[in-house]
């Protein structure tokens, strides 16, 4: 099985107050830390939402099952069976995250955008984005199956300042 991996970075940022993809976190960007926590774990990588990456489907804006939808497309373009992804702040992940989420679909339940989908649920998805009445990451997963996996590690949520500089600390 070919997984390829997505840092999805194409959010508002509108918590944090300032693009958290280029925020600072022990000298590096959150953007250089979620990719390379996400790079064991996958066959190739691609960020989305971020100019120079992968589109967002069918649009910006659309939160993460736009980011999502553009993934699984460059995914089944690609020949992928899988797509793993993760959030711009997720700079830690469980050393056995593929492990963790198998068999996909499955999903972090602390974090559901952390999470293993088939490339088959393409046009499921994007039947969902069309239709608009539920983007949430859970609902795409209620829908195709998907199972929540529970697991000792939570990987930090960076939503604001305060949680950046909390996590400094911790690592200082």
């Amino acid at each position: 099985m070919r997984t390829l991996g997505a840092v999805l970075a194409g959010g508002r940022s509108s918590r944090f107050g300032s693009d958290k993809a280029l925020a600072m976190l022990e000298g590096r960007t959150l953007l250089d830390h979620a990719s390379a926590a996400l790079a064991p774990h996958c066959d190739a990588l691609v960020i989305v939402g971020r100019d120079g990456g992968i589109a967002d489907w069918p649009r910006p804006g659309m939160g993460p099952l736009g980011a999502f939808a553009g993934a699984l497309g460059h995914a089944a373009a690609g020949g992928f069976d899988q797509l793993l992804t993760v959030s711009v702040d997720c700079v830690r992940l469980p050393p056995d995250l593929r492990a963790l989420l198998k068999p996909a679909p499955a999903f972090l339940d602390s974090q559901p955008v952390i999470g293993l989908w088939p490339v088959s649920a393409l046009d499921m998805l994007r039947a969902m984005i069309e239709d608009e009445s539920d983007l949430a990451v859970r609902a795409f997963a209620r829908r195709i199956g998907a199972h929540a996996v529970t697991c000792d590690f939570v990987p930090p949520n960076i939503n604001n300042t305060a949680d950046l500089d909390r996590l400094a600390g911790e690592a200082g």
